[in-house]
C-alpha cells in the first residue's frame, strides 16, 4: 500500500509595524479625565479606529489602578492595545498586554545632562520646534507623526494617509487625507496646502470633515486656523 501524505493548511506569519496613539497617564486620574473629557468635547470620535497605547509612566500602584484607568476610557470608546510603564505584576489576562520597546515618532536627545542632587533646579522652558520635512508622496494608510513640531510635506497626501503635528503642516500637494495639527502647540498651529481635497481638517482639536468643508474651497490654495473655537478656512 502505498503511503498518502497530507498536508494541514498553511498558515502565515508576517511582521508588519503600525502607528499607535500614547496617551500618558501623567497624572492624578480624575483631574487627568477632567482634561480628557473637555478634549473630546472639541474632538468627539478623534479615537475611533485608532491604535492607541496608555503609558503609565510607573504612576500606578495596584492592579485596582491599572484597572480604573483601562475602564475609564473604555466608557469613553477609547480601547486600548496595549499598555507601559507598569509593573508586569499589576497586569492579568483580562487587560491589554504590556509593550516593550516602543519609540516616539520623533525624538531629541540632548547631552547636557547635570546631577540633580547638586545642581538647583531650573524653572522648565517651552521646549524648542522639531520640524519635519518629508520629501515624498505619502500613500493611503500612512501616518506621518511629530509631536514636537511642525510638518512640511512636499508631495500630495493620499486619501486614507494622516499627517498629525504639534505645529503646522504645510504641504506642497494636493491634501486629500486627514491633517491634524497643533497637537502640541494648540491653536497657534495652522494648515496650508496648495490643493484642498481632505478627508479631515483640525487645528487645537477643533475639527471639520469632508462633509462640513465648503465645495467652494475644493481643489484650491487654502489655510486652515482657528479662532473664537472656530475652525477658519480662507482661500490662498
Amino acid at each position: 500500500m502505498n503511503a498518502v501524505s497530507q498536508t494541514g493548511p498553511s498558515i502565515r506569519f508576517r511582521g508588519r509595524s503600525f502607528m499607535a496613539m500614547t496617551l500618558v497617564a501623567d497624572g492624578p486620574l480624575e483631574g487627568w479625565l477632567a482634561d480628557f473629557d473637555v478634549w473630546l468635547q472639541r474632538s468627539p470620535g478623534f479615537f475611533t479606529g485608532r491604535i492607541v497605547v496608555l503609558d503609565f509612566a510607573d504612576t500606578a500602584q495596584s492592579k485596582a489602578d491599572v484597572e480604573r484607568w483601562i475602564g475609564e476610557l473604555a466608557t469613553r470608546g477609547v480601547r486600548l492595545v496595549g499598555i507601559e510603564g507598569v509593573r508586569p505584576s499589576l497586569v492579568d489576562a483580562t487587560m491589554p498586554p504590556v509593550l516593550r520597546g516602543g519609540r516616539d515618532a520623533t525624538l531629541v536627545v540632548t547631552d547636557n545632562v547635570t546631577d540633580s542632587a547638586t545642581t538647583p533646579a531650573e524653572p522648565r522652558k517651552p521646549a524648542e520646534p522639531v520640524n519635519m520635512l518629508v520629501e515624498r508622496r505619502i500613500r493611503s494608510g500612512q501616518s506621518i507623526v511629530c509631536l514636537e513640531g511642525d510638518v512640511t510635506i512636499i508631495g500630495s497626501v493620499g486619501a486614507g494617509a494622516e499627517i498629525i503635528a504639534g505645529g503646522s503642516i504645510h504641504v506642497y500637494g494636493t491634501l486629500a487625507g486627514r491633517a491634524i495639527a497643533g497637537a502640541t502647540f494648540g491653536a497657534r498651529a495652522q494648515i496650508f496646502c496648495t490643493k484642498l481635497e481632505a478627508e479631515l481638517l483640525a487645528v487645537d482639536g477643533i475639527y471639520r470633515t469632508a462633509e462640513d468643508i465648503d465645495d467652494a474651497f475644493r481643489g484650491k490654495a487654502v489655510r486652515v486656523s482657528t479662532a473664537d473655537e472656530t475652525l477658519r478656512i480662507a482661500a490662498l
